[in-house]
């Protein structure tokens, strides 16, 4: 049965998309309408007929019938780029759980009034001959301004404006005078905002060595090739270890795709990584090349978007918003570190670009390409079981590059040693023995700040944010001031001399953070030149690639910090990488633990060696035998693949069950408390006939933050469509119920981090 109305949105031009309107569908156009045609409709009291798009389509109306308006016509021509994101939204909205407003707003780029650079220029038109007359006759007339604007076009026949008006002192009313005299033109010409650097030093230095792909890399290359040429158009996961060259690969492939006019879209996990991988593409595709993350100011994003839409660029690089690029003939979307969590959004719609990257590739006649040495448990599961096309490299890129000798410290026989210092004897050994060789140094810690958290050591106390369930966390300010945040909300106040509980002085800090760790650094190796990159370091806009390039240039000895300088970067003279902690992330409360800390410590130890020199790295820990760290330690995927599948299988997690998450929030705890068992009773009639497992409720981990109270439910199924027949009936549900509408909902299917 054909749909009666249809959810349309004007234009697509105002300053934030943020509402629809509902249209009568006439029953001529009704078989052939779909989500994300362009039609026209009347609009306003005029009625004028105007541009819209279709984002959704029902049988119920949602306003009276006979005060309603019909769609005029479905406009005919080429199909815009609007029209598939708005078809990749409708998507987003039926898998993921949001609004149609939310989805819009995550898919189409919201044109707000962003103001054009536009390059002003004073051009001389008349000859030399013709100026010397116009020089005398201005001499005659004593018009300096004139006569002094003339002496310098003479010089140079065109100035810019700026120069004119501010350096010369020329007003506006003497320059329309020469232009009626039609001795000068004002010119303007429009242009785009630069976004990348053009530097290319670091690059060159880089590529000298993987210019050609190796004979395994060129395989990989030729059979996606074939593969495309015939008419696939697979979901491939390019599983290679750390610097096998997985980035060459990308860029040969887009070499081809994008030599028959198509468009490529690349993402990235961190916007740290931009930097390096920029560099690597724009060595090969110039100015063809642009970057899309929220670094970008306003006007920097519109005009990449302008470029992309008008087809001026063929690669976008970028994070996981990058996937929306309006590109009119896109070819190939990599997504590369697929493993990350980073891809997964946090706020709704609570998409994974895996998987949307795959139905946009399906719409768009693209294809997919994944690539990680370390690849999701879910991935690696899909390409086993032929889902998707698996493709490897098991050798170093460079000649005679090896992977990196690992060991593990245990850090209880430190203890038990009497070394309580954050450094092994093996750590601190190697440190200084790289050192004297002139060799770099990162060193890893998956955590940002001075502390863990400050507590009274005679009553144990904690300083908690007042907002939050959660401690804060001390950071140093100034060299003489600490001041303790919260992380969640932002509060923020001083370090406390005394406990507020007993006024005890005995206030401390416990744990450790990667502040900490670089003032200890320097304390062990004052002569070292030291460097860190935490989110706290690389708040302003272009911190990342300042601080990569102090170290890629030799300018620092030792890179400290978090997670961001583990990820994909390659600096060649890096012989030594010390994880700090290891089980930072091992006991988290989550089921995907294990792989995390499993993916960091490869990752990590994929820093080291990437050169010719020997690369080794210290993996301290307190679980030594835990089967994740004994299986990094050997770079060995497929130990950890088969333990890793094998527990999550007898606990019936993804990828052999799915896992649904209905995420609540109000400032009320009672009122949580009672949605919470309604929502219980409800999901368990629904799946009881497909035994749904139905998990809580249950107080979320942080039970507050910002003064908002948090639960959560958990809901299990080897199917993914019956959760989401079931996430549209509890949206169905909640619609219905008056009293539960102040309430914060969201859905999230298969979670990478814990509630």
């Amino acid at each position: 049965m054909s749909p009666k109305f249809a959810d349309i949105i004007i234009d697509i031009s105002h300053e934030a998309i943020d509402r629809t309107f509902q249209y009568k569908i006439p029953e001529e156009i009704r078989p052939r309408i779909r989500v994300g045609m362009q039609v026209s409709i009347p609009f306003g009291l005029g009625n004028h007929i105007r541009s819209g798009y279709v984002v959704a389509l029902s049988d119920e109306a949602q306003f009276d019938v006979d005060k309603m308006k019909e769609i005029d016509s479905i406009r005919s021509g080429s199909v815009e780029i609007e029209s598939s994101l708005i078809e990749l939204a409708a998507f987003m909205k039926e898998q993921y759980g949001c609004t149609t407003i939310q989805a819009l707003k995550t898919v189409l780029p919201v044109k707000e009034k962003v103001k054009g650079l536009v390059k002003k220029e004073v051009r001389l038109l008349v000859s030399q001959e013709d100026a010397i007359e116009y020089l005398a006759l201005y001499k005659r007339k004593n018009a300096k301004a004139k006569l002094r604007l003339l002496k310098e076009l003479m010089d140079d026949q065109v100035i810019p404006y700026q120069l004119v008006t501010n350096k010369l002192n020329i007003s506006t009313a003497t320059l329309h005078a020469m232009q009626r005299e039609q001795v000068i033109s004002v010119d303007e010409e429009g242009y785009y905002r630069n976004v990348v650097q053009d530097d290319t030093s670091f690059v060159e230095k880089r590529c000298l060595n993987t210019v050609c792909p190796n004979e395994e890399q060129q395989l990989i290359i030729d059979e996606v090739y074939n593969d495309y040429m015939s008419g696939k158009r697979e979901t491939y996961l390019l599983k290679g270890v750390t610097g096998s060259g997985k980035t060459l690969v990308y860029i040969e492939i887009i070499d081809k795709i994008v030599a028959m006019g198509k468009q490529a879209i690349v993402l990235i996990p961190e916007i740290a990584l931009t930097y390096q991988t920029v560099k690597r593409f724009r060595k090969r595709f110039g100015d063809k090349v642009t970057i899309l993350n929220s670094k970008l100011s306003k006007g920097e994003r519109y005009d990449q978007l302008q470029k992309a839409k008008n087809g001026e660029v063929s690669v976008v690089i970028g994070p996981r918003s990058a996937l929306f690029t309006p590109f009119r003939n896109l070819g190939i979307i990599v997504i590369d570190e697929e493993h990350e969590t980073t891809y997964k959004s946090e706020t709704p719609p609570k998409y994974h670009a895996r998987e949307v990257a795959i139905e946009r590739a399906k719409q768009a006649d693209a294809f997919v390409m994944l690539g990680s040495a370390t690849p999701s448990i879910e991935s690696y599961y899909r390409a086993k079981n032929g889902e998707y096309k698996l493709l490897e490299l098991n050798h170093r890129a460079i000649k005679d590059a090896c992977l990196a000798d690992v060991s593990i410290v245990d850090l209880r026989e430190e203890l038990k040693a009497g070394n309580r210092s954050i450094f092994s004897k093996k750590l601190k050994d190697l440190m200084t023995d790289r050192l004297q060789k002139k060799q770099q140094i990162m060193l890893f810690l998956n955590r940002r700040g001075y502390a863990g958290f400050i507590s009274c050591r005679s009553c144990g106390h904690v300083f908690k944010c007042p907002n939050c369930e959660v401690s804060l966390t001390e950071h140093t300010v100034v060299r003489s001031t600490a001041k303790l945040s919260c992380h969640y909300c932002g509060y923020e106040t001083n370090r406390p001399e005394t406990c507020p509980e007993c006024g005890s002085k005995f206030v401390a800090s416990f744990g450790i953070g990667t502040e900490k760790v670089e003032s200890m650094v320097k304390m062990m190796f004052p002569e070292a030149k030291v460097l860190r990159m935490d989110t706290d370091t690389t708040k302003n806009k272009d911190a990342h690639e300042s601080i990569l390039n102090q170290f890629a240039n030799g300018d620092a000895d030792i890179l400290v910090g978090t997670q961001m300088i583990v990820k994909g970067h390659d600096f060649t003279n890096v012989t030594l990488v010390g994880v700090i902690a290891a089980d930072l992330t091992l006991f988290e409360n989550d089921y995907k633990s294990a792989e995390k800390t499993f993916d960091l410590l490869t990752q990590a130890a994929g820093r080291a060696g990437r050169g010719t020199l020997k690369g080794e790295v210290v993996i301290q820990t307190y679980a030594p035998d835990h089967y994740c760290i004994e299986a990094a330690a050997k770079q060995d995927y497929e130990e950890f693949y088969a333990e890793e599948k094998a527990y999550r299988k007898l606990l019936s997690y993804p990828p052999f069950q799915h896992l649904l998450v209905i995420y609540m929030e109000d400032d009320a705890y009672e009122e949580l408390v009672k949605l919470s068992e309604a929502l219980k009773m409800i999901t368990s009639a629904w799946g009881a006939s497909e035994e749904v497992q139905v998990i809580g409720p249950c107080d979320a981990t942080i039970v507050k933050i910002n003064n908002r109270y948090r639960r959560v439910i958990y809901l299990k199924h080897a199917s993914y469509d019956e959760l989401v027949r079931i996430k549209n009936l509890t949206e169905a549900f909640l619609k219905s119920r008056e009293e539960f509408r102040k309430c914060y909902i969201a859905f999230d299917f298969n979670p990478t981090h814990s509630y």
